[in-house]
């Protein structure tokens, strides 16, 4: 199975060819709003962090913007800081350049003398960067070069019933023709997580994922918080969900089968192809973050009660197994996936036929979140701000 996609010379391939105007924090991120928008081929995040934080929060925010930069769908980074950030704008740029060949560029509110001028510089660079990734051609690539980020969200019976396993499938004939698919959300495999644990390629992974949620649980206790305050949500409960073990059994069904082959940290990149677990919350904007700064090029995301997130570096394809919500949100639903609670399909064939779905996202389908320009993240933090 193949595709055309965008080669990289760290040896990925993108299924987009952006050119990301990146903020290093929140004081930047209107200027790289406005930059966007004038820029044919230019995608923006907003970024609410990166100053006054403690070290372990920055750490974090230092992977995520060094992930998102070099994800494959990116050709080129145009960054934006203010000046007094915990990490300004030209030491983002070395960490970016040390990392990827890809051009990188930066530039300083307050060293430029203010927004204008700081749009003005900002958009002729990205302006030129776009002319260039416009004259890269694609290339046939296998389908071992896509790194699929698995999602779900705004859950409901028909996930853990009918689209889980779905998305299981498809994760598990991906594996099987080399690619990596990469499933999250550490606090909704709790109640599960020994059955999860069991399809660990190693007695190793296995007592790992044992421990990821023991001590998402314990680093929750110490502040005197209990996940099941907040899990399930609302509207899981509305939708059918009673309990958070009975929510991650149907969770970890969309990771598929196959041996997990790595478990992951949040945003870091895995070493391996496959099937690999990253950790990380429950909260999907959050999760899908993680997922896109550890270089997934797409993410497929489940829903029973309907999401209209998206992501801008990579798309996000939104699959449901509720003919009603699919019928009720078809602004935001890409698959309808209900024929398997009808009976009319299994959850196999079903899994077997996204693979198409999948191929022509890849080969430049825009997805209904992608097509919308929905942009929406979330970095997770160890502690409050200082």
């Amino acid at each position: 199975m193949q595709f055309w996609g965008y080669k990289r010379k760290e040896g990925r391939a993108g299924i987009r060819n952006h050119v990301l105007i990146l903020p290093t924090c929140a004081c930047g991120s209107e200027s790289c709003r406005i930059v966007a928008s004038q820029v044919r081929g230019a995608v923006n995040i907003v970024f609410n962090t990166g100053c006054s934080d403690v070290a372990a929060n920055t750490a974090m925010s230092q992977k995520v913007l060094t992930g998102f930069a070099c994800n494959p769908n990116v050709y080129g980074v145009v960054i934006i800081g203010l000046g007094c950030e915990t990490v300004p704008h030209a030491k983002l740029r070395e960490k970016i350049q040390a990392m990827t060949s890809k051009p990188v560029v930066s530039f300083g509110i307050q060293e430029e003398g203010g927004t204008l001028k700081t749009i003005e510089k900002a958009v002729r660079a990205a302006s030129k960067m776009a002319a260039e990734a416009a004259m890269q051609p694609k290339e046939l690539c296998d389908i071992s070069e896509l790194m699929l980020g698995i999602e779900c969200g705004g859950s409901d019976a028909t996930s853990g019933i009918a689209s889980n396993p779905a998305v299981g499938e498809l994760s598990d004939r991906l594996v099987d023709l080399g690619a990596t698919t990469m499933m999250s959300e550490s606090i909704e495999w709790i109640g599960g997580e020994h059955l999860l644990a069991k399809r660990a390629a190693t007695p190793a992974i296995h007592n790992q994922i044992i421990q990821v949620c023991k001590d998402y649980e314990a680093h929750l206790k110490s502040a005197g918080q209990d996940c099941r305050a907040g899990q399930p949500t609302p509207g899981n409960k509305a939708g059918g969900l009673s309990t958070l073990d009975e929510k991650s059994l149907g969770c970890i069904r969309k990771g598929g089968t196959r041996p997990i082959v790595e478990v992951l940290e949040q945003a870091v990149p895995p070493t391996k192809r496959g099937a690999v677990v990253m950790d990380t919350a429950g909260y999907d904007i959050s999760s899908v973050t993680s997922m896109v700064a550890a270089g997934c090029n797409a993410v497929i995301f489940t829903t029973g009660r309907g999401t209209c997130t998206g992501n801008a570096i990579v798309p996000v394809l939104k699959v449901t197994a509720n003919a009603r919500t699919y019928q009720h949100m078809e602004d935001n639903m890409d698959v309808d996936l209900s024929p398997i609670v009808r009976g009319e399909k299994t959850y196999q064939e079903m899994g077997a036929e996204m693979l198409n779905n999948i191929q022509d996202i890849c080969n430049g389908k825009m997805t209904k979140a992608e097509a919308f320009g929905f942009s929406d993240i979330a970095v997770d933090h160890v502690c409050r701000f200082v």
